[in-house]
């Protein structure tokens, strides 16, 4: 059984993969800085289902701060087979908001932990991008070859920059880097910022529902679950490869509300806002790279994954509905 180090580990993609890597029996040492980008109840919830297991070591460390890699550092304590980068500030409108948190996480976070991989001598490193280096104009659906050279907003111009300094590492030390650019996720424990979860606590709670333009901009969306295989499939020697993961299944949001309502029993209060300059009209991935580097094949569809999102939350009810979402 190998040892491995995830970073963002009580965020939503990662604590899934934590899961999966640990039902695999392998030892996973966790990081994250529990920071209040959005709720931090949502990420103690995911955590302390984490923490019950006795092979996840947890350490709140923030990857932004080179003292985490220090030789004092407990992340030294072990050697690792691999690190899983999922630690970022995401969200493309909070961005342009605050940029520079999002070039503290995500481009000096990466290049801490491209420097500790080298220093380590850990072969290996998976890096969590994401389809907004698209940018606005991308032909659908997308390929891994489109340009990623005109970004929206600093999201995304982070991402990009944090690609460019994983290649510089395996040109110059030959570390085998994965970056997977992901595409909207869902499922449950989901990120409070993101639609799904807004629209499933606003719908059952009876609260408007805000949309940004008119509802016919579209999404492809993929299940969490699809999203964790298929990271952990990133682990195997690549060289250097950029993969979409996600994005295959296209909905239209004003569809996904009516869908949504149909699962929750309710009518959503629909308030049309206008559209947020920072936002792609649509993005949809072509997969085709994943399913045949990978063997990577989505699962879970978006009717059977979205009852999973309405079941959980029916079910944590009680303090999923306090958790902020404006």
């Amino acid at each position: 059984m190998e040892n491995y180090l995830v970073t963002g580990a009580a965020g939503f993609i990662a604590s899934r993969v934590i899961d999966l890597l640990l039902e695999a029996g392998h030892t996973v040492v966790g990081v994250d800085n529990m920071n209040a980008a959005y709720d931090v109840r949502m990420k103690e919830y995911r955590l302390k289902k984490l923490v019950q297991h006795p092979r996840f070591i947890f350490h709140k460390l923030d990857i932004a701060d080179r003292g985490t890699f220090d030789r004092n550092s407990p992340l030294r304590q072990q050697p690792y087979t691999a690190v899983i980068n999922l630690a970022a500030r995401a969200g493309v409108r909070q961005s342009v908001e605050n940029p520079w948190v999002y070039v503290d996480t995500n481009i000096t976070g990466t290049l801490n932990l491209l420097e500790y991989c080298r220093e380590q001598k850990i072969p290996k490193l998976i890096l969590a991008s994401t389809s907004s280096v698209y940018g606005g104009k991308a032909p659908l659906p997308t390929t891994e070859t489109t340009s990623s050279d005109l970004p929206l907003q600093a999201y995304a111009a982070s991402k990009k920059s944090a690609e460019v300094l994983c290649h510089v590492y395996h040109y110059l030390y030959g570390l085998d880097v994965t970056i997977f650019r992901y595409f909207t996720v869902y499922g449950p424990a989901p990120r409070p910022d993101m639609v799904m979860f807004r629209f499933t606590q606003w719908i059952s709670e009876g609260r408007p529902v805000k949309v940004n333009g008119d509802g016919e901009q579209s999404r492809g969306f993929t299940y969490v679950d699809d999203i964790a295989r298929g990271t952990i499939l990133g682990l195997k020697p690549m060289g250097y490869d950029i993969i979409n993961l996600g994005g295959h299944e296209v909905i239209k949001i004003n569809e996904l509300i009516r869908l949504l309502e149909t699962l929750i029993g309710s009518q959503g209060k629909v308030e049309y806002h206008p559209p947020h300059p920072a936002d792609m009209a649509t993005n949809w991935a072509d997969t085709e790279k994943a399913q045949k580097i990978l063997g990577w094949k989505p699962a879970v569809g978006l009717t059977e994954g979205l009852t999973h999102l309405v079941e959980w939350y029916n079910q944590e009810r009680a303090w999923a509905s306090l958790i902020l979402t404006d």
